[in-house]
Parts: C-alpha cells; sequence; structure tokens
C-alpha cells in the first residue's frame, strides 16, 4: 500500500492516526462484550475504517453526512462521546432514540448526521433533499451518503442518483464494496466489471479509491467536496474494501474463502497507516503503546459509564405523544370575502397561498411545473414562484418523498405531489418507514405532505381509481385529511402544510371539476382532527368523508322523509371521536359510508371503536356501507355495482328496519 502524505505535516498525520485508530479499539471491545453476553448484536466495520473516518474529516461540520450500520468511524470522527454511543446501541434512556431503535438507526442534528433505517437504500434520496435545500440556499456545502455494493441493486440507488444528476445536487455517494451482502458474493449481486461505471449512465463523474488507504480516501473526498460545494454536481464513489467479520456477528464467516481473508489482512488499514507513520519517523513502540493505552482507559470509562445509565421507563402516553412532533395547530380563521370556486381552484388557492407564507416551501411531482400538473392545480406556478421551488421529478416516487423528507431535515418544507394516488405505492417505504417513524425514533420532525389525487367515478380502471386511505390511517406517526368541499380542501391543504408533521392528504379527482362551492380569499385554516356535522336528523347516522358525503347529501335530498345526522370526518387521523359519539347516541343506528372496500376498510375501525364505546346507545347494528372487496374496474356498468354508492338505499332501509 502506498501514502503520499503530500503537505501534510507530522501533527496531521498522527492526529489521522488516532482517529482511525480509535474506532477499530472500540470495536475490539465491542467484540469482547458481545462474548461476555454484555451485548447482543454488533455489525462489525473491522477492515472499513478509513472510508468512514477519511470521508468525514473530509466534511466540514456542518455539512450532512449519511452513514451505514458499519460506519462508527464517521460517529467518532465527529467527536460523539462513546458514552453517548455506548447508551444508544444498549437501549438507554439518554441514547439518541431513547430505546426505541437500535444500533445506528438514528440521526443528531447536533453531529450533523443521518442515519439509515434496515431498508438501506432510502437514505440515498434523503441526501437529495438535503442537498436540494442547500442548493436552494445558495450554501455552498456538500453531502455526503453511503451505501453498500448490495444496496445499489436497489431501485433506491438508481432514483437518487438519476435524481441528483437532473438536479445537479452536490452529493458524494460512497459505495463501500466489501465483496459480500450478507453472504452473498460480489459476483452473485451485478454484472458490472466495477460499480464505479455505472457513473456512465447517470452522466455523472465516477472515482474508485483504495478504501483502506487512508491518505487516498482523505485527499480524493476532500478534493471532491471542496469542487462541488463551488461547482454544484453528484459524484459517485467506488471505495474498495473488505468485510473481516460476518454481516453481523452471529451470522459468522465459514462462506468466505480463506485466500480472501489472507488476502486483505495485509491490507488492513490501520496496520498499514501505522507501518507508514513508523517509517516517517512520527510513530514508534513506545508512542503507539502509549496511545492505545490511553484508549483503552477512555474506552473502559465511557462503556461502564454507558451501563450503569437509566433503562427507559414505559409510559404509553409518552410514547403515543412522541409519534407526532409537538405542534398545536391555531386555527386561522377567514377575514376576507368568498369567492365561488371549483373543488381544484381551491386546492390550487392554497397551494399558492402556502408557497406565499413559506418562502422555504418546495413543492414537487411529476409534470407539475410549465405543464401545470396533469389536472393543472399548479399551472402558473412556476412563473410566480420559479423553478427552483417548483419541480418537476423524473418518475420515481421514492425518491421524491424521501427527498422531501432530506428538504425537511435541513430546514425546509415540502408538497410532494402523486399524480395519482395509486402511484403511492412507489414511495410506500419512504412514507410508512421514513416519514411516519423519523420523530419517534430520533425527535427529528418530517414536515412534508404527500397530495393524494383519489377515487372513483371517471371510469380509470384498477391502477387511477383506488381508494386507499386505510393504508395510511393504519400507520402511526402519519396524519390523514380528506376535504369533501372546496372550502375544506384549501383550509386542509394550508392546515397540513403548516403542520410540521407527515400529513397524507387526500383529494378526489371526480370533485375536481364539478363541485363548486363558496372559498374565502386569502390566508385560513381549518382544524385537522374536526369533523363536520352537516346534518341533524333523529332516525339514523352516516358517518362518511370525501365523495361519499355527496351520495349521502344526494339520497337524503331525494329521501326528505328520512331523518338523518350526516357527519363528514373531514380527517382520518386524527378523526374526531367526540363528534362521532355525539352523533350517535343522537340517533341510535348508524351506517359508515365509504368508497373504499369493505375489508379493513377505515370503517371498520369506526364501527369497531363504535362498538367499543358507545354500545349502549345502539338500537342496531353498526353498518357498513362499501364498495365491493375487488379491484376497480373500468367500465361504467361495472364500476357503478362495485361502488358503495349502488347499495346505500339498500343499507338504510335495513337499518331502518330494525
Amino acid at each position: 500500500m502506498q501514502f503520499d502524505r503530500k503537505d501534510k505535516d507530522d501533527a496531521q498525520l498522527l492526529a489521522l492516526y488516532k482517529t482511525l485508530l480509535y474506532p477499530r479499539m472500540v470495536e475490539e471491545k465491542m467484540l469482547i462484550l458481545l462474548r461476555q453476553g454484555r451485548i447482543g448484536k454488533w455489525f462489525s466495520g473491522i477492515g472499513q475504517e478509513a472510508i468512514a473516518v477519511g470521508s468525514t474529516l473530509a466534511m466540514q461540520s456542518d455539512e450532512y453526512i449519511l452513514p451505514m450500520h458499519r460506519n462508527l468511524g464517521v460517529f467518532t470522527s465527529r467527536n460523539i462521546p462513546l458514552k453517548k454511543l455506548m447508551a444508544q446501541w444498549q437501549g438507554k434512556i439518554s441514547g439518541f432514540t431513547k430505546g426505541r431503535d437500535r444500533s445506528f438507526h438514528f440521526g443528531t442534528q447536533e453531529y450533523k448526521i443521518i442515519g439509515m433505517i434496515s431498508h438501506l437504500g432510502p437514505q440515498m434520496a434523503l441526501a437529495d433533499g438535503i442537498a436540494l435545500a442547500d442548493l436552494i440556499a445558495n450554501k455552498q456545502h456538500a453531502t455526503l451518503v453511503f451505501t453498500g455494493e448490495g444496496a445499489t441493486s436497489e431501485g433506491d440507488f438508481h432514483e437518487a442518483i438519476n435524481v441528483a444528476s437532473v438536479w445537479n445536487l452536490p452529493v458524494i455517494f460512497l459505495i463501500e464494496n466489501n465483496g459480500y451482502g450478507l453472504s452473498t458474493p460480489i459476483n452473485e449481486q451485478f454484472n458490472c466489471k466495477h460499480l464505479v461505471d455505472r457513473a456512465i449512465g447517470y452522466g455523472i463523474e465516477g472515482i474508485q479509491l483504495d478504501g483502506n488507504n487512508i491518505l487516498e480516501v482523505y485527499d480524493k473526498l476532500s478534493e471532491i467536496a471542496a469542487s462541488i460545494r463551488q461547482n454544484p454536481r453528484p459524484v459517485l464513489i467506488e471505495c474498495l474494501t473488505f468485510r473481516m467479520r460476518g454481516h453481523e456477528e452471529a451470522s459468522g464467516t465459514k462462506y468466505v474463502p480463506q485466500h480472501l481473508f489472507d488476502e486483505w489482512t495485509k491490507k488492513d488499514p490501520v496496520k498499514n497507516f501505522e507501518d507508514y507513520l513508523i517509517t516517517q519517523n512520527i510513530l514508534n513502540d513506545e508512542l503507539i503503546a502509549s496511545i492505545k493505552s490511553k484508549f483503552k482507559t477512555d474506552i473502559e470509562q465511557e462503556v461502564e459509564a454507558a451501563f450503569n445509565e437509566q433503562e427507559p421507563i414505559a409510559n404509553p402516553t409518552t410514547e403515543l405523544d412522541d409519534m407526532y412532533a409537538p405542534y398545536n395547530q391555531k386555527v386561522v380563521a377567514p377575514t376576507s370575502a368568498q369567492t365561488e370556486k371549483r373543488y381544484l381552484d381551491a386546492i390550487t388557492d392554497g397551494l399558492r397561498e402556502g408557497m406565499q407564507r413559506y418562502d422555504n416551501l418546495v413543492i414537487m411531482g411529476q409534470d407539475i411545473a410549465e405543464y401545470g400538473g396533469a389536472f393543472k392545480i399548479t399551472d402558473g406556478f412556476v412563473s410566480q414562484f420559479g423553478k427552483a421551488r417548483v419541480r418537476n421529478t423524473p418518475i420515481c416516487e421514492s425518491a421524491i418523498v424521501g427527498a422531501g423528507l432530506g428538504l425537511s431535515i435541513n430546514g425546509y418544507k415540502a408538497v410532494v405531489e402523486m399524480q395519482f394516488a395509486d402511484f403511492v405505492t412507489c414511495g410506500f417505504n419512504q412514507i410508512i418507514n421514513n416519514l411516519a417513524k423519523t420523530h419517534y425514533r430520533w425527535g427529528e420532525k418530517a414536515d412534508v405532505v404527500v397530495r393524494m389525487p383519489t377515487g372513483a367515478g371517471t371510469g380509470a380502471g384498477p391502477f387511477h381509481s383506488q381508494s386507499n386511505e386505510a393504508w395510511f390511517t393504519k400507520t402511526p406517526g402519519l396524519k390523514v385529511v380528506y376535504p369533501a368541499f372546496p372550502y375544506d380542501a384549501k383550509g386542509l391543504l394550508i392546515a397540513a402544510i403548516e403542520d410540521p408533521n407527515p400529513v397524507i392528504y387526500f383529494e378526489h379527482k371526480y370533485l375536481y371539476r364539478s363541485l363548486i362551492g363558496n372559498v374565502p380569499d386569502g390566508y385560513y385554516t381549518v382544524e385537522i382532527g374536526k369533523a363536520n356535522v352537516l346534518k341533524q336528523g333523529e332516525q339514523l347516522t352516516i358517518i362518511t368523508y370525501g365523495l361519499g358525503v355527496h351520495w349521502a347529501l344526494e339520497y337524503l335530498n331525494t329521501h326528505p322523509e328520512i331523518s338523518a345526522t350526516l357527519v363528514d370526518l373531514v380527517s382520518l387521523q386524527p378523526w374526531d371521536k367526540e363528534a362521532v359519539a355525539t352523533a350517535v347516541k343522537a340517533t341510535g343506528r348508524v351506517i359508515i359510508l365509504h368508497e373504499d372496500t369493505l375489508s379493513n376498510g377505515f370503517g371498520a375501525e369506526l364501527a369497531a371503536w363504535i362498538g367499543e364505546h358507545c354500545f349502549t346507545n345502539l338500537d342496531a347494528p353498526v353498518l357498513r356501507c362499501t364498495s365491493l372487496d375487488t379491484a376497480i374496474p373500468m367500465s361504467k356498468v361495472l364500476e357503478d355495482s362495485f361502488l358503495a354508492k349502488h347499495r346505500l338505499a339498500q343499507t338504510v332501509e335495513k337499518i331502518l328496519a330494525y
């Protein structure tokens, strides 16, 4: 291994050595603790320290790094106290996640480190969003994100690099090619000669480095980071290294041929750099022993101090509260005159008001810029707010939701448009495992609104008409709203933008141009979690939302002989339990009406809650009037038969017969 010190003085080289050695010694201590049964799991980065340490030292302290679970050197090089790290690994209350997540699955704004989730690839899109925030704010910053050679097979890898390339984002994508994804060797993971060659397909620079050479990693990453701060663009780095331990210690290494261990042992990054510094008369045996002795003492003290830290105390109220960033909505009442507007135009107004109020709000989606979106909701926004904040995206829902979270982490707000709610499946992981869980895991807000054009009635078939709100109402950490009228559509969207928590905003496509209502001009909000009682009656209660509200109104208006209470939930998570309980008690008969299918639709949760909390007020079973348990057909005849509206009259007759 050849080292080139360039212009570094002895003190700098010695500091590099200490920073490289420290995580190695911490790891060696962890392996001892594992054998003693004092810790239960460990993901070892022994043999790969030069990558984490060299790249981290190349970054400025206020620049974000997004590491993986074998990158202890990132955390120690950023000078996070070992006691704090150890408390995290042990699930102590003083750890970064308060015992809620494991190992390096956490972030910290103090040290500008954003840890991974177990799904490996999604953090690359977060790096895009972080870098985008810097780019818009004209900060000359770089962002560094790690991935392994195995995760390069995931779609998230492609999506994130493609977005960074198209948008010229200052991101360093660093692949640690350590030979194996758990037990799968690289020849069974990809068929290109070098992973760095993939840069060609994205039109970006690709550089391959000896990942075990601390000076090569540090110098090259310093050079690249300095360059992209001045000339923003992504760069792909492949660092060649080897995993000397198992994927985690329990998995072992029996699947690895011995000759690979023999070969890579000779390339040990710590030992080789140590030998080099001896030849440079910077190190000698006595100094090495002194450094190691001090590190050993410090590590022992920090580790034992962490073991003595307090365990979490289970408090269900605290746990529930921490799913969401603290926020008390202050409803802004309308003060301006009202104008008759279509449902679609109310959404446009809400977006415009949000963009005017928050100069750190970015909206992203397919075709939303000059074209104005598939439904023209953002028509004219580019000329008013500029392309930096109104961004056409490639077709990559996962990367864009992830970029929204990255924007939030770096001080921005984001609205992400799904062209159709059905397409959200391609971004499901980011919503369910990143947006929803981030605050609970490490206390960071996820200030992202996901707009969801939803629903049937237009003959669009199985892939453009689904009602999928129940996928999200059962996910803690998300808020879900579903306006039925133009007034609510505007006020709820502004409220969702205000809220620092992730909000899934459903908007019904059928209502876009078919529904008109009075909408106040200017800025106002609607309370998230508050239902509207549209009619008061005595015979039965209909609880519904979205297009179901209009089905119910149409039916009741044509049947004036029926005295019904009609509740429009407006918000599905949280939902208005008080309004529902009051309506149930008023009539004793309840129909839950929704466009979604029967089995496990949101109505099932409502019915269960009413049965549990309002049983003594019921004069009949709670009935659900829903769409069929099938995919949504295209034909109007079949679609009409599918929809819950087709069974509403029959359901009303049934409940009144009790």
